[in-house]
């Protein structure tokens, strides 16, 4: 039994009157220890529900990331053959069950558009057990469970897309995977998770929420390890997928000299899309909506595609405003531009 991390524990567990938060270097700390199994599975357990009704700090979300970053995967994404930003989605890692993601055909439309992105994430998880991205992705034809970390680095080098797949490439991680089944809860490795950013660089953070405070932290978390330009989406189950039947809560951090946040709302009515989002009924189901439109195929899942598309790329730097955008999008999937970057992707 670890001493050091039993004392962290007693920090974060005392209660609401005598309990407090970690500082960022004590998270970190009790991070490491639980990566590296110098904790307990008994101290590790009652860490993360503790944790979990406490309710993390900024500081201690930190804390978290530094450790991720220096026992984690790190892609190296300084001699990239792309001007753009590399996009980073933080999607939840327990995946979607009540709406169909777009997700996948978001990323097509960024990557064949010039704009790098690393995805992150693993297989089927607690506590939601959802549909999770690299399952969609298997049913495009990609499989990334198949990718040692350097093939994962090559495939991002050669075609502007790769994904960070936590059993291969950052296992110490993934046997965190089956206290969040036991504890029943999301513990706040999975807030953290949505701003973990595999590389550093040039690089352009999307991280999405349910919970307004989740956001908050966003924030404040980005600017102690020193991101000021990001994006926070309040999205479908927490996705960074716009949701088609209400107005999109957007928020966008400005870097630059004098960086800034600036809230951003999109109601998609204005633009003409139906106000509806696609029920999720099966895996079976998602793929061959998404298979369709990457075909060029009209289907209740267009609008959706239009609606995130054009707004990323819009938001990305590819076009000049969201109408531009938009249109841009919809010529995409029209012209079978996905199509072909799919082909391309799958021919490596």
């Amino acid at each position: 039994m670890s001493q050091t991390f039993r004392e962290l524990l007693k920090t974060i567990g005392s209660g609401v009157h005598t309990g407090k938060d970690l500082s960022r270097s004590e998270a970190a700390e009790a991070t490491r220890q639980m990566l590296l199994k110098e904790a307990t599975p008994a101290q590790i357990g009652a860490f993360l529900i503790a944790h979990r009704i406490k309710r993390p700090s900024p500081e201690e979300l930190a804390g978290m990331l530094d450790i991720y970053d220096e026992l984690g995967p790190r892609l190296d994404i300084n001699h990239l053959p792309f001007e753009k930003p590399v996009v980073i989605f933080g999607n939840p890692y327990d995946g979607r069950t009540r709406t169909v993601s777009v997700s996948p055909i978001t990323t097509l439309m960024l990557v064949a558009s010039g704009v790098p992105v690393v995805l992150h994430g693993g297989d089927i998880m607690p506590t939601k057990y959802g549909l999770p991205l690299v399952t969609l992705w298997q049913g495009l034809g990609i499989d990334f469970t198949q990718k040692n970390f350097t093939k994962a680095q090559e495939f991002l080098e050669k075609t502007g897309l790769t994904f960070i797949y936590l059993p291969t490439h950052f296992p110490l991680a993934y046997d965190l995977v089956p206290y969040r089944d036991q504890i029943g809860k999301r513990p706040p490795i999975a807030t953290m998770e949505l701003m973990w950013l595999p590389c550093t660089g040039n690089i352009h953070p999307i991280s999405g929420y349910v919970h307004p405070p989740t956001e908050e932290r966003f924030l404040k978390t980005f600017a102690m390890k020193g991101i000021s330009y990001f994006t926070s989406i309040k999205g479908l189950e927490g996705s960074c997928d716009l949701a088609c039947s209400r107005t999109a809560i957007i928020g966008f951090g400005q870097g630059g000299e004098s960086p800034f946040f600036e809230r951003f709302l999109l109601d998609p009515r204005d633009y003409g899309f139906s106000p509806t989002d696609v029920h999720l009924e099966s895996t079976e189901q998602a793929i061959a909506l998404m298979q369709e439109l990457i075909q060029g195929q009209d289907n209740e899942l267009k609008d959706a595609a239009i609606l995130n598309g054009g707004f990323y790329l819009w938001r990305c730097g590819v076009c000049d405003d969201l109408k531009a955008g938009f249109e841009q999008a919809e010529v995409m999937l029209k012209e079978g531009k996905l199509a072909e970057k799919l082909k391309e992707m799958a021919s490596l």
